[in-house]
């Protein structure tokens, strides 16, 4: 393992517990334990699995209205209106309307709570420095670990530990102790199912991860399978299915920007890349991100171009998978906006064969939220 890699608070039980470890965002993570990403997928769609997001970032915005006016200038999203104890998704945007990170906010008494992608957030810290630096204060915890008990059991695992954390339903978040350790959860996801992420300071993250990893329910899992359980809850990976060339709308997240934030709205724009972005909420986008399900059992992989039946070409694959709950080859593409409409039949380029895959509507496997 080079040198240079960074490495969260729990490399050492990562290792302790045989996982393969690969570089990632500039990290040493887990990629999949000794049972392997089959094994790993299926106990979080079946169980409670436990994922190490540490390399994520967090990041706190104190004095909560001014900063929620403030963070209203960087992304398209209604935060002003966000209640204590509720979190919401949004996209930080550039000037051309494309996305330079997706991210999550949670509205807490005193102040925002947002955690960004481990990729981009250096990118984003300074991002948010430079535009509202001046309006709020913008404070990195890098001292605080992150961990996400997914699956349907989480609840139970995770109520042994503290029985009030039963009351968070799917977007809402707040202060709980475990092990007599004051942490921050939310009650969301990126797997489809219900699940949690707890954040925890770095220090007591492995007394916290061994005492959750010893409940019935839950076992470890890696990279590998939160990338196949992801892509079959048809979300989005940052730099994959979006990037600063694709638009809230483009990439299906318009239902992400409230209808304050929209033309005709109380504080419709003044965000970057506003005008783009309305233009597509207006008259549509010139391409969708879609999903797509093999006709062949031969799994169609990022990159893959996709043409129609007399070979023009029509976009790209940003992410596929043979999917293990699905049991079929799925991926996730951006394609011309005429060609995207459900049932709809491409083919993907693979290694020079063509091969039949069909629009389809997302999440490939149904969400499972505590609504």
């Amino acid at each position: 393992m080079s040198a240079e890699l960074l490495q969260t608070p729990l490399h050492a039980l990562h290792v302790e517990l045989g996982a393969k470890m690969v570089p990632f965002a500039g990290y040493a993570m887990p990629v999949n334990y000794p049972g392997g990403i089959l094994a790993e997928h299926r106990q979080c769609r079946d169980s409670a699995a436990l994922f190490d997001v540490s390399h994520m970032g967090q990041l706190r915005l104190p004095d909560a209205a001014a900063a929620a006016a403030a963070l209203e200038t960087l992304v398209p999203a209604d935060i002003v209106d966000l209640g204590v104890g509720r979190q919401r998704y949004t996209q930080l945007t550039n000037a051309s309307g494309g996305i330079l990170d997706d991210l999550m906010v949670t509205r807490r008494e005193n102040d925002l709570f947002l955690v960004v992608n481990a990729g981009c957030k250096a990118d984003d810290i300074r991002h948010l420095q430079t535009h509202i630096g001046h309006r709020c204060q913008v404070i990195p915890l890098p001292d605080r670990a992150l961990l996400a008990l997914q699956g349907p059991k989480a609840v139970q695992a995770l109520a042994r530990l503290n029985a009030d954390v039963a009351r968070l339903t799917f977007m809402t978040g707040g202060s709980f102790a475990l092990n007599g350790v004051e942490c921050f959860i939310t009650r969301s996801g990126y797997t489809g199912e219900d699940g949690f992420e707890i954040s925890v300071p770095a220090e007591e993250a492995v007394a916290l991860a061994r005492q959750l990893l010893e409940q019935p329910e839950v076992k470890p899992a890696g990279l590998g399978a939160r990338d196949t359980l992801r892509l079959e809850a048809g979300l989005c990976l940052y730099g994959h299915d979006i990037d600063t060339t694709t638009s809230p709308v483009e990439a299906g997240l318009a239902w992400s920007i409230q209808k304050v934030r929209r033309p005709g709205g109380a504080r419709a724009g003044h965000y970057p890349g506003a005008a783009v972005i309305e233009k597509h909420l207006a008259g549509g986008a010139p391409s969708k991100r879609v999903g797509l399900v093999g006709l062949e059992r031969i799994p169609v992989r990022e990159g893959a171009t996709l043409h129609d039946a007399h070979g023009h070409k029509l976009g790209r694959v940003t992410s596929g998978t043979l999917a293990p709950t699905v049991n079929q080859p799925i991926a996730m593409a951006y394609l011309a906006a005429n060609h995207a409409q459900p049932g709809n039949e491409v083919h993907a380029d693979v290694r020079g064969k063509r091969l039949p895959m069909r629009v389809s509507a997302m999440p490939f496997a149904p969400h499972r939220y505590q609504r």
